[in-house]
């Protein structure tokens, strides 16, 4: 195991000091050295390819390596700007990847990190992206060689950390947000206020999840859902490559604020070519709370005005309990696609569960959708 204070000290005294990525679990240890950064040391990205852009930006400003912090999910994100600006044939830049590992061989994990997992190592080969993994200080030597090479080599290099190797004796700080309503309630509003035939497809993480476990504590079958357990910040495309191919089911994307960020392109398509049928909510807690609770960097963004920008029709706001079934049922009538952000606390049910069975699952979904 590695004391997350001692690989910060290794990468300064290997001058590696600007920072940019997208939080994630395996390495959410990094979290308090990452927020006792200035703005100008440190940038949480909407995603990975933005993330590897910044670093790149970096690069050219300083001549320095910077490094790029991500899920390995998040390297599909991230190939684009490492292939087409960061290739050695391209522009040549050097980079440090710093990888959460998840569905690493040998390890216990959910279906869409495995698959994700088995094939990390081939995908970097593939990206001609030399790499090395590090489970104690002693791995500090293979990844200072890689770390020579990049700055000889002027290339990108990655350094693999799977679950449980990052440890933090330092006391934690946690963001908080205490203000809004609980996840858990707004669902349970939400499914008493849709019609049967509703589909409800809904954001990666604990959006999911608690509508999973919701539904299977309550028994509640009223309209059924599509559980994007992975593909982040992809939840609104796919309810509106569902809601454009059958106008007459209800579609709801159900959404969270970093998801939103990820891919929010998906908002102006869906500004364009959504129909009536369309409704777009997004719970908003300003943070990745799933993975360790850093800010989505969401606070100073008018969703109004982005979401009337990019050609919704309308906008609604929620914050207090005694609105949430007033407003839902408000929202659902309208004949328009439109957004609708629930201003949500943090906080989750306990003992959450995650959806199986997945390909049933999907089964069931497309069954009820004839």
């Amino acid at each position: 195991m590695i004391e997350i204070k001692s690989f910060f000290n290794f990468l300064k005294t290997n001058k590696i000091n600007f920072f940019s990525g997208v939080p994630d679990s395996v390495l959410k240890e990094t979290k308090s050295f990452f927020e006792k950064m200035s703005d100008k040391k440190h940038i949480i990205a909407s995603n990975e390819g933005t993330a590897t852009s910044i670093c790149i930006g970096h690069h050219l400003a300083t001549g320095n390596i910077p490094c790029v912090y991500l899920q390995n999910s998040g390297l599909g994100n991230a190939i684009n700007p490492l292939i087409s600006i960061a290739h050695k044939k391209v522009y040549a830049i050097p980079l440090l990847l710093l990888v959460g590992w998840r569905g690493a061989p040998g390890q216990k994990d959910e279906p869409q990190h495995l698959a994700k997992g088995k094939i990390t190592k081939k995908l970097l080969n593939n990206l001609d992206i030399k790499f090395c993994e590090i489970k104690n200080n002693k791995d500090f030597i293979e990844l200072k060689k890689l770390i020579i090479y990049s700055k000889k080599n002027n290339k990108p290099v990655a350094c693999l950390v799977k679950k449980g190797v990052f440890y933090n004796l330092e006391k934690k700080s946690v963001f908080s947000n205490k203000k809004g309503i609980s996840r858990e309630i707004f669902i349970n509003h939400l499914l008493e206020c849709i019609k049967k035939n509703t589909k409800i497809v809904a954001s990666t993480g604990y959006i999911s999840r608690e509508l999973h476990q919701i539904r299977k504590n309550n028994n509640n079958n009223n309209g059924n859902d599509f559980y994007m357990v992975g593909g982040m910040g992809h939840a609104a495309a796919v309810a509106l490559g569902l809601s454009v191919s059958n106008t007459r089911l209800p579609v709801i994307c159900l959404d969270g604020d970093g998801a939103l960020l990820m891919h929010m392109g998906s908002m102006a398509n869906i500004g364009y070519y959504a129909n009536s049928n369309f409704k777009h909510m997004v719970l908003n807690n300003l943070s990745h709370e799933s993975v360790g609770g850093q800010k989505t960097n969401i606070e100073k963004t008018n969703l109004s005005d982005v979401s009337m920008g990019m050609g919704y029709k309308s906008y609604m706001f929620i914050e207090k309990n005694e609105e949430i079934k007033k407003k839902i049922k408000k929202f659902l009538k309208l004949k328009e696609p439109a957004f609708l952000e629930v201003r949500i606390k943090k906080g989750t049910i306990k003992n959450l569960q995650r959806p199986k069975d997945l390909i049933n699952q999907k089964n069931y979904f497309m069954k009820k959708c004839k």
